[in-house]
């Protein structure tokens, strides 16, 4: 195990996490602040989601081109450029002006939070021996949940700045440190990181593996199954039916999102002791059978009139326990059904997937929000979820597989 490279990796990726995650606190209650509704705050990620669809698709062909260096340099300053074009923003902007600025910057980001993520999840496999199955869960495991729990600290960070320092002071802190980790970055990676020895032909850059397809399909839904409720509607259901404040919301997604990160890093021991050593499309659909139930209850319980906070904040980690799970099983089944010389393109597509998911899920939120309030939102998250658990019974055995033994 490279340790040292693996090191290097995680904290470039733990730094933009951290902005990524405050950046889209920021930006949804500042402009909430400013008057803009559900569905405009929903149209401001718009290109960020778009974005990190065609990220992933190409930057995993580009990657296995260029080296992962490249994609993970270059990931950190798109960031950077990003965050210095936000802090440009005027209140006293028309609104079509501002939606389309904030939109193109927030395109950079998208980029830039894809190139990152792809760079290093596919880093990992060229980090950990090949065929150490028990290994590579393990970090998958530990480099998903840490950088989870760091967004879910960004979201707070987010909250807590735009309270006390505003947004345009808070946005040049942010690309002052990310400069700083990218400068110390560049001198660390391996120019030949990743770089495949076959020149792969741009036209294979989508999965010819059935098991690759349905898991990205999966993806799709289930990250559009958490996006649903969890980009627009619960900030804006917290600020106008419970009343709190912007940094009460920053810190109640914080927390959701560093307990989903916790779990997700030591979801291969919780799978162990659930009797689940050896991961497989199996575990996969045992989990999603659980997370059906949890969001099923959840949505009937938002439906029977109006609904209390403790029942929705309950239900929500509840919903992020599960989920996590879920999220750890998939992380690990495609890298597990990938080549080793086609791993980048395949977590790629894979990735590819993932954005749609989020696309959908937030532009979902917005409009669900506006017409049918919190609960028509978590009534979407369960159709998706049940629709992401259906297609694990579609995958195949995993060739050559050695148990993982956390």
């Amino acid at each position: 195990m490279n340790t040292r490279g693996y090191a290097i990796v995680t904290a470039s990726y733990w730094a933009l996490t951290l902005t990524d995650g405050a950046l889209r606190m920021l930006v949804t209650l500042y402009f909430h602040q400013l008057g803009y509704s559900a569905l405009d705050l929903a149209l401001l990620f718009l290109l960020y989601e778009f974005c990190g669809i065609v990220t992933n698709l190409l930057g995993g062909w580009l990657a296995t081109r260029l080296g992962l260096r490249v994609t993970l340099l270059s990931g950190l300053g798109l960031q950077v450029i990003a965050l210095l074009m936000l802090s440009f923003v005027q209140p006293t902007w028309a609104l079509v002006l501002s939606v389309s600025y904030v939109m193109a910057a927030q395109a950079l980001s998208g980029i830039a939070k894809d190139l990152m993520k792809l760079g290093s999840k596919s880093a990992v496999k060229a980090f950990v021996p090949e065929r150490d199955a028990s290994a590579l869960f393990r970090w998958v495991g530990w480099l998903t949940g840490s950088k989870n729990a760091l967004k879910g600290l960004g979201f707070f960070m987010g909250g807590v700045m735009l309270d006390t320092i505003g947004f345009t002071m808070s946005l040049w802190i942010m690309a002052t440190g990310l400069l700083a980790v990218l400068v110390l970055a560049t001198g660390q990676l391996r120019k030949n990181l990743g770089k495949s020895q076959h020149q792969l032909a741009f036209s294979k850059m989508f999965s010819r593996s059935s098991a690759i397809n349905i898991l990205s399909l999966g993806r799709l839904c289930l990250f559009g199954s958490r996006d649903v409720w969890f980009v627009v509607a619960l900030p804006l259901f917290l600020i106008e039916v419970v009343g709190w404040n912007f940094a009460w919301v920053g810190a109640c997604l914080a927390s959701w999102v560093i307990g989903y990160g916790l779990v997700q890093a030591v979801a291969p021991r919780a799978l162990r002791v659930l009797g689940e050593s050896v991961i497989t499309a199996r575990t996969a659909r045992i989990c999603g059978n659980v997370l059906i139930m949890v969001s099923g209850g959840l949505a009937m319980g938002a439906s029977s009139g109006m609904p209390s906070i403790s029942l929705v904040l309950t239900g929500l980690a509840l919903f992020g326990i599960v989920f996590a799970l879920n999220s750890s099983v998939h992380s690990y089944l495609v890298l597990a059904y990938a080549e080793v010389d086609t791993v980048t393109m395949d977590v790629g597509f894979y990735y590819m997937a993932n954005a749609v998911g989020r696309l959908l899920g937030t532009l979902l939120s917005g409009w669900l929000y506006l017409e049918t309030g919190l609960a028509g939102c978590l009534w979407m998250s369960t159709g998706l979820v049940v629709t992401a658990t259906g297609l694990m019974f579609a995958l195949p055995p995993i060739q050559g597989e050695l148990a993982p033994t956390p």
